[in-house]
């Protein structure tokens, strides 16, 4: 039998608006996620070092660290069809470069990384205005089906775009995949065009004229810290941020694991980014049928400190045919821990901070990759894959268990 908090999640798919936001947003991640399988395995066919894979990622998530709360600002006060119209129409342009530099023989693994730098900074820009969207479009009680739903397609895309990715690597090269991507971003902005309003009136009041730049700073600045004074928010933003700089790096660094503590190829990378997917999709399908008012500060926790005792037994894995299935898990894990923390933020936060609190989940969850990345490279670089990874398991466990200690004794957070 179907629980009757998970029917009432799916029937969100069957509305209209968000059914067709659900579908169209499938669609454009099925092509980032065929381009971000098909670019490390081509900067390791340009040559690439270890220490290059991980600035490239850093130069991808890197711009969250600077412009997020701008792009939350943005999100907050800005029309947001313009914002995600305006920006991802550039990031289109990324992939159809990198389309035009595989067929013409000119691409440099530095060209790779500048372009990668683009994305970030219109991703920054423009993701809060994204990340926005699902509870603009549905009540407030089914903001937590609609974030659930929302991981669910973008694990379901996790599947699909390393499937789509193989496939074209195999039969028409590398730039098939990059040209699905640049294809990809059509829908998306035509439905994020259509699904939000055509005006957005700043929900924040407006800066005197005579200090109108102070006071945008004053503003920007004022909401981050009413957010972060909330201890339950502030720990669950830590506990995203642990997450992606300690246990994310699994997978920025998979294709250097396969390729070096394994000898494997592209196709033994695709089968391991699929099965991140698989999981990401199952963590996110168990999380639809909890009752919206359950408190998530557990499951948030519990499924971080999984992840890291994954990234450890990944780390130290000897046998290739297990590979997939700890990536299965690490799915589940990395999913349930950040969509629950997701959901606490976004159904705490007034919609006055709406944005601001995105952009600080973002923030978190980019700013963390981005330097986890970097400083992964240089160890994986000092020591090896195996042995960086692992270093990062353990540190993770233990930093994620003091974390959750504290995070008990916070306030139980608001119903409703």
């Amino acid at each position: 039998m179907i629980s009757s908090a998970l029917q009432k999640s799916l029937a969100l798919l069957t509305s209209r608006r968000f059914g067709t936001f659900w579908v169209a947003s499938l669609l454009a991640n099925i092509g980032t996620w065929a381009q971000q399988v098909t670019q490390p395995w081509l900067m390791l066919s340009l040559g690439a070092s270890p220490l290059m894979l991980g600035l490239d990622a850093f130069a991808l998530s890197a711009p969250a660290l600077l412009l997020t709360l701008v792009g939350g600002e943005l999100a907050d006060r800005a029309d947001r069809r313009r914002t995600i119209a305006l920006f991802q129409s550039i990031q289109m342009l990324c992939p159809l470069l990198l389309v035009a530099g595989v067929l013409g023989g000119w691409i440099q693994a530095w060209e790779v990384v500048l372009l990668s730098l683009v994305v970030g900074v219109t991703d920054a820009l423009s993701m809060p205005s994204f990340q926005s969207i699902v509870p603009s479009i549905v009540q407030h009680e089914q903001i937590p089906a609609g974030i659930a739903l929302n991981a669910s397609q973008f694990n379901l895309s996790r599947i699909l775009g390393p499937a789509v990715a193989g496939a074209l690597m195999a039969s028409i090269g590398m730039a098939g995949a990059f040209a699905v991507s640049a294809a990809s971003y059509l829908p998306f902005i035509g439905v994020a065009l259509w699904v939000l309003p055509r005006r957005l009136q700043p929900t924040l009041p407006a800066a005197p004229p005579s200090g109108q730049a102070q006071g945008s700073r004053q503003n920007l600045w004022l909401g981050v810290r009413e957010v972060l004074a909330q201890a339950r928010l502030r720990s669950a933003l830590l506990t995203v941020f642990l997450n992606a700089l300690l246990c994310a790096p699994l997978i920025t660094f998979c294709p250097v694991l396969v390729k070096q503590a394994f000898q494997g190829d592209a196709a033994q990378f695709s089968l391991s980014a699929g099965a991140l997917g698989l999981g990401g999709l199952l963590g996110a399908a168990a999380l639809l049928g909890f009752d919206a008012q359950r408190d998530r500060r557990p499951w948030c926790t519990g499924f971080a400190l999984a992840y890291a005792a994954i990234v450890v037994l990944a780390a130290l894995n000897p046998w290739a045919e297990a590979l997939a299935p700890l990536f299965v898990l690490a799915g589940v894990a990395m999913t349930a821990s950040n969509a629950s923390a997701n959901t606490l933020l976004q159904s705490s936060a007034p919609d006055h901070l709406r944005g601001k609190t995105v952009s600080l989940f973002m923030l978190a969850m980019r700013g963390g990759l981005s330097l986890g990345s970097l400083l992964t490279g240089f160890s994986v670089h000092l020591m090896g894959v195996r042995s960086a990874l692992a270093l990062n398991g353990v540190l993770a466990l233990v930093s994620l268990s003091a974390l959750g200690l504290i995070w008990r004794r916070a306030g139980q957070p608001p119903h409703g």
